[in-house]
């Protein structure tokens, strides 16, 4: 039998010890390193990925209500027609309460056909304060009460209300997975800010597009 002296002993302990220390952290030092690596650099990039798509949503959804505001503002009432929602149609309310019962919803080939036929007229609700209704054709209607150009300047808000009323506005009630597009008019020096007006585009979802389902005014009232 071979006796190895005592260096020889701790020198061979001493490696094998380092053998099992590097084994171990291979085994598991280097996985558990690289997991949490892996969770930071991916959640940042799923939120900055999900806040970049709702901004150029949102971005979109503005820059058609403008185009269907200045076409309004201008006169080219027919302009909007291929905006309207397909099946559900389009909704007009005088004031911020929105009337399902009442208010005018006119389909795609209605609203062709009224703008063409300004004889016809409809009640379109009753005026704040005097009560008295207001009976005129569509192409009136939407250029004295609706008045699209007062908003040429407006500040624009998405899915947040700017200004409300005495008017109770249920529009979220009405339509509650829609997208607003409001459109705010602060009013003037001259009447001390109470002939402010707001305009709000209400757009659903259909087939992968958006399509307009309301036209909301509000205003002042009693």
């Amino acid at each position: 039998m071979i006796i190895l002296p005592t260096f020889f002993k701790n020198e061979s302990a001493a490696l094998a010890s380092s053998g099992l220390l590097l084994l171990t952290l291979t085994a598991t030092g280097c996985q558990s390193a690289s997991e949490p690596s892996e969770a930071i650099v991916s959640q940042p990039t799923s939120t900055s990925a999900t806040a970049i798509s709702t901004d150029i949503s949102q971005q979109t959804l503005k820059q058609q209500a403008l185009r269907i505001q200045r076409a309004l503002a201008n006169k080219d009432f027919a302009r909007i027609t291929d905006d309207i929602h397909p099946t559900r149609g389009v909704r007009f309310s005088m004031y911020a309460y929105v009337r399902p019962e009442s208010d005018k919803v006119f389909n795609r080939a209605q609203y062709a056909q009224y703008l063409q036929q300004s004889d016809i007229r409809f009640t379109w609700g009753e005026k704040d304060g005097s009560g008295e209704p207001l009976i005129i054709p569509l192409p009136e209607y939407l250029d004295t009460w609706v008045k699209a150009k007062t908003f040429n300047d407006a500040t624009l808000s998405v899915n947040e209300f700017q200004k409300s009323g005495n008017s109770i506005n249920n529009l979220n009630k009405i339509y509650q997975n829609s997208d607003v597009v409001e459109f705010y008019y602060k009013g003037s020096d001259e009447y001390s800010g109470l002939d402010w007006r707001v305009l709000r585009l209400v757009f659903d979802e259909y087939q992968g597009k958006r399509y307009l389902v309301a036209v909301v005014n509000d205003q002042w009232t009693v």
